[in-house]
């Protein structure tokens, strides 16, 4: 009976669920280890799985997340399938509290994805040109930030990145060559990237944050002068705020918006991207009714916010568990001209999630859109913002 008992059970049986916009229906079951720490706080997570994926067959993970403190966390995770698709990600990020002169991060990635859609340029891109690809890339990035206290932080960001876009067909979709011939990124490109961050930080909390403000601006450039096999310049600005409207209610809204004023030579891949369930500073931004990169141009505005509520809490596998419903609105759109309204002709998605809630370093989630009447479902770990 102990490994029936939610408090006493050594593993957590996780079904594996995946029915994101792009990827097809993928099976599974993650066995989940939890090691918590004397204040019954979870402090490593290792997951294993395995999978069968709709497109590429069977396949495996192995996740290992580690939180040994509220100033470091540091992850690794690799996977295969039978078919196409490799994945490599290993991230170590230190000074998260910001109470030392220096923060630093280093991650490395390596990622064949089959599952990669483009359906053309532009705010009105449709359906109709859904076009399929083969994105097989490897990146190493650093961050290294100056803090002046614990709320201010200039960083320097530099990113080396290497992308081979190939042909595929998946389900009939035509590959993005066909009907994109002329298309810039198409075969293989290098960059060298550089960008300069300021963040304004008074969140609580930078993985569960109840209260507080997170600003950011940046500028940043790739050039041919040092290296990159293109040339493009861009910048942005990012805001967050979450108020806390009771002990178990929270509203989160975000704004961001990022500007390319010379993209005429930068790869579809890099232009500003709106779709799928994730806020990524100088990225990409959430619209959780379509999946990832569904529009893309040169310039993004996007905005959301979401009302997340505790309505249970629980022990469960050695340490507290919250479970959270959080009702959200997401609108975005994608546009080429730099002088362009960024308040006209929004997409919007909205719909309900579901969070799992470990604090202070752990949220789970199922979240489900709906843009147009049609559903999207996304899960994962983090909130979207």
């Amino acid at each position: 009976m102990r490994w029936l008992d939610p408090a006493t059970a050594p593993f957590i049986p996780i079904p594996a669920i995946d029915t994101e916009p792009h990827s097809g229906l993928t099976l599974g079951l993650i066995p989940t280890w939890l090691s918590t720490n004397e204040h019954d706080e979870i402090e490593r997570i290792v997951a294993p799985d395995l999978i069968h994926s709709q497109y590429f067959g069977w396949g495996s993970h192995m996740r290992v997340l580690s939180y040994p403190s509220a100033d470091t966390q540091w992850y690794v995770v690799g996977g295969l399938k039978e078919r196409v698709e490799r994945e490599f990600d290993g991230r170590y990020l230190t000074g998260l509290t910001r109470h030392g002169a220096v923060s630093w991060s280093v991650e490395a990635i390596y990622d064949r994805s089959g599952t990669q859609r483009f359906f053309g340029l532009g705010n009105q891109s449709v359906r109709g040109d859904e076009t399929s690809y083969i994105n097989n890339q490897a990146l190493l990035d650093a961050l290294f930030g100056h803090n002046f206290n614990p709320r201010l932080q200039l960083a320097y960001e530099a990113r080396v990145r290497y992308v081979e876009v190939l042909p595929e067909t998946l389900r009939g979709l035509p590959s993005i060559e066909t009907l994109f011939p002329a298309l810039k990124g198409l075969g293989s490109e290098h960059q060298l990237q550089h960008t300069a961050l300021l963040t304004y930080d008074t969140r609580d909390s930078p993985i569960i944050p109840h209260s507080g403000v997170r600003y950011v601006v940046y500028d940043g450039f790739v050039s041919r002068a040092l290296g990159s096999s293109v040339s493009y310049t861009y910048f942005g600005a990012e805001a967050r705020r979450y108020l806390p409207l009771g002990r178990d209610v929270t509203l989160a809204w975000h704004v961001g918006a990022r500007y390319m004023p010379s993209a005429g030579n930068a790869p579809f891949w890099a232009l500003s991207s709106l779709g799928g369930d994730r806020s990524v500073t100088n990225e990409r931004e959430p619209l959780r009714g379509n999946g990832f990169d569904r529009y893309m141009d040169r310039n993004m505005f996007a905005g959301g916010a979401e009302l997340r509520t505790r309505v249970a809490g629980f022990n469960a596998f050695r340490t507290r568990v919250s479970l959270e419903l959080a009702p959200f609105l997401d609108a975005g759109k994608v546009f080429a001209a730099l002088g362009g309204s960024p308040f006209t002709h929004l997409h919007t998605a909205v719909g309900l999630g579901v969070r799992g809630v470990a604090s202070p370093f752990v949220v789970g989630y199922v979240d489900i859109g709906f843009a147009r009447g049609k559903p999207a479902v996304f899960s994962g770990l983090d909130y979207p913002f």
